[in-house]
């Protein structure tokens, strides 16, 4: 029933990927096979009017809403009804905030059919990071750390300044040169990683995650009203221990919404195990 609902809404279709830094690498032969659909990216579409990384322009909304506007001005250029986008967001992770995090929204755009579908992957698979160099030995060590050639580096006059602002860099004679001009002029010089998907592989792999996380969704559609997006919301924890049958802190049951017509299901043991190991029971290894 799914599948071929799957075919009906989309089978044949064109879907406008909203991006200028290539993400229809990774996205588009996802969406490709699994919904049937065409890849188109608009030549002209420029996203870095939502916010950018390095600060030329500030993100004045949140993630979701940032990929949303990128569904309406693909839209708004082209001839067709659908479209896929992806904002990312970079700083300390909600619960190890001492380690950095990637989060990315990914959000499928229907006017045809009156759908939106999100998703939200948070991973630690990132080389974010920034530093303040004062000479090329400091410089050097970042740029390993941070998996350069292969990925990109900013370099800047200072944090948060746009004097001086070179983005992009792969190649390690360009990335010398600047530095040595910088390090001259102004003493020190900020360097940061490039986090556009074209120059930073770990991030392309995250936003690759997500969507499959996002095909995943889509392909399961709501008992009630039978269209895609009958996805999990939220989880509850209690799954009892297989020795002392107490609750623990593992998941019970989730939570399942449509994201069409707001159907609602609680599905018990929605990671296949009906029982906790008591090695994560805080009764019975405390």
């Amino acid at each position: 029933m799914s599948q071929a609902r799957i075919e009906e809404l989309f089978a044949g279709r064109t879907l406008v990927i909203a991006t200028q830094h290539h993400k229809e690498k990774v996205l588009g032969p996802i969406f490709s096979e699994a919904l049937g659909v065409k890849i188109v990216v608009p030549s002209s579409l420029d996203t870095d009017r939502l916010g950018t990384f390095s600060g030329e322009v500030e993100r004045m909304d949140d993630p979701i809403t940032t990929a949303r506007k990128k569904c309406e001005l693909a839209l708004a250029n082209t001839e067709f009804d659908l479209a896929l986008a992806s904002e990312g967001s970079f700083g300390a992770h909600p619960n190890a905030f001492f380690l950095p995090a990637n989060e990315e929204w990914l959000v499928l755009v229907d006017q045809k059919n009156g759908i939106e579908i999100s998703i939200r992957q948070l991973s630690l698979d990132t080389n974010f990071a920034g530093e303040e160099i004062k000479n090329l030995s400091e410089l050097e060590e970042f740029s390993d750390k941070a998996g350069f050639p292969s990925h990109g580096l900013i370099l800047r006059k200072a944090k948060e300044e746009l004097l001086d602002l070179h983005k992009g860099i792969i190649e390690p004679k360009k990335l010398d040169q600047l530095a040595r001009s910088l390090l001259e002029k102004h003493g020190s010089l900020y360097v940061e990683t490039d986090m556009r998907a074209m120059f930073n592989p770990c991030r392309m792999k995250v936003i690759e995650q997500t969507g499959r996380k996002l095909i995943a969704k889509i392909l399961d559609c709501c008992p009630s009203c039978y269209m895609p997006g009958f996805g999990i919301v939220s989880y509850e924890p209690g799954l009892p221990c297989s020795w002392c049958g107490q609750p623990t802190r593992a998941v019970l049951a989730a939570e399942k919404v449509c994201s069409h017509c707001q159907h609602q299901e609680r599905v018990m043991y929605p990671e296949g195990k009906t029982s906790e190991d008591p090695m994560y029971c805080d009764r019975c290894n405390p």
